[in-house]
Order: structure tokens, then C-alpha cells, then sequence
């Protein structure tokens, strides 16, 4: 189980929402790529990067800040928020992004994705996020009416290589992992998942680590290696 830390931008700063909400920011740092070397001196193998500001707007922008954490770290970045075109992608993969993460494009351009993982197999991943238990797209700001198990069956033919599971109800809150939720959409899932959403404690890991044999890829840490709550070095030296 990879642990990945986070790094969410609006206006070029590092930040954090509380439950995806756009308004409730708390600015951590005025520098993503001095957050970025701090991860990686602590292990981190990935580096997880949204961009908030790409997902409302539906466009990316935070190019500069996205470049420069790539620019400033050996380990690779994976990056979303708001791509929704192939140019976009292949914009991002010449910048040395590692892995592309679709969102809202996935559920709506079946063509673009096709395209996106033909043309770069093994580096396409899509969120799928849940809000009350529906899949939550555009900024987390509408829910799709498909069932879960359809849309995983849609991604995994499609050629999607890992599915990242935020649960939207938990982000930001520190309230703890909906491990139940988790292992529901893992037991679904026939493509590898990255867990995120509410992981507070190195007790929340220690419960995804409990149904990791389930097809737990990873699990994206964000407040809670910011807030101290838990210590990325640590959490990567006993679950990585």
C-alpha cells in the first residue's frame, strides 16, 4: 500500500478544503514545490497533485505551480483537476507528470478516454468519488445517476489503470476513514484503488492495511500530514 501524500493548489498556493467545499479553504503554503521536497526527504515514492481551481473552472490553472513541483522532485507526480481534453494530457505528460488523473471527462467524453489511455497506457487513472454514496462530478458539485459497479465495469474496459476513491462526505473533516464504504468500493472495483477521503490517524491506515488483499493500491494522505495528526515519515515506513 503506497502512501501518497497530497498537494491541493488554488491560486497557486498549497491548500486545503474542507469536504470539497470551494469557499472553505485553509492555505498551508505559499510554496507547492518547497511541500513537494519536504514529501519526497520523508519517502514519498508519489506525489499526488490536484488542481482546485482546474476542477471548478473545468480547465486547468496551476500549469506554473503544477511545473514546478515536477521540476523539483525525483519521485514522480501524478496530477487532476480539470482536464478534460487530450491536449491537456499530453501537455501534462511533456511536463514529466507520471500519471494523469480524469474526473469529470471520464464520465462524460467516452471517446477521450479511450483515446487518453490508448495513447498512454499505464498512465491514466480516473477519480471516482463518492458523495452519500453516489458518484460525484464538475468540483464535486453533481452526482451521476450510474451505479458504482457499472461505472468501474465502463473504466476497466476502457483501459484505466488505477481508480482513485475519495469519499467527499470525510475529505478535509479528519474525521476518520468510512473503512465499510472503502471495502465496499474495493471489493467492486476490478481495477487497483487509491483510497482518500477523512484519513486522520495511522489507525485509519492501519484499518485500509486490514483489507489491503482487497486491491488496495495506495492511500492519499492531505490535512492530516499538514496538520501533524500523522507523520508521513512514519506511516511510509511501516505501510510502504
Amino acid at each position: 500500500m503506497i502512501i501518497i501524500p497530497a498537494i491541493d493548489l488554488k491560486d497557486g498556493k498549497c491548500v486545503r478544503l474542507f469536504k470539497g467545499e470551494e469557499d472553505q479553504v485553509t492555505v498551508f503554503s505559499d510554496h507547492p514545490s518547497e511541500i513537494a521536497q519536504k514529501w519526497e526527504q520523508a519517502g514519498a515514492k508519489w506525489i499526488h497533485v490536484v488542481d482546485l481551481d482546474g476542477a471548478f473552472s473545468g480547465e486547468p490553472k496551476n500549469y506554473s505551480a503544477i511545473k514546478s513541483i515536477v521540476d523539483s522532485v525525483s519521485c514522480p507526480v501524478q496530477v487532476g483537476g480539470g482536464i478534460r481534453d487530450i491536449d491537456t494530457v499530453r501537455k501534462y505528460i511533456e511536463m514529466g507528470v507520471k500519471r494523469i488523473i480524469l474526473g469529470t471527462a471520464a464520465f462524460n467524453d467516452e471517446d477521450f478516454l479511450q483515446e487518453a489511455c490508448r495513447e498512454f497506457p499505464n498512465e491514466i487513472a480516473v477519480g471516482v468519488d463518492t458523495k452519500n454514496g453516489k458518484i460525484a462530478v464538475k468540483g464535486w458539485t453533481e452526482v451521476i445517476d450510474q451505479s458504482t459497479q457499472e461505472v468501474l465495469g465502463n473504466l476497466e474496459r476502457a483501459g484505466v489503470s488505477v481508480v482513485l476513491n475519495t469519499n467527499i462526505d470525510r475529505d478535509g473533516t479528519m474525521e476518520g476513514i468510512n473503512i465499510e464504504g472503502a471495502r465496499e468500493f474495493i471489493e467492486e472495483s476490478p481495477i487497483p484503488v487509491i483510497a482518500s477521503g477523512g484519513i486522520a490517524t495511522m489507525e485509519d491506515l492501519e484499518k485500509l492495511a486490514s483489507i489491503e488483499h482487497l486491491g488496495i493500491y495506495g492511500a492519499i494522505l492531505g490535512k492530516s500530514i499538514y496538520t501533524g495528526s500523522i507523520n508521513l515519515e512514519e506511516a511510509i515506513q511501516r505501510y510502504s
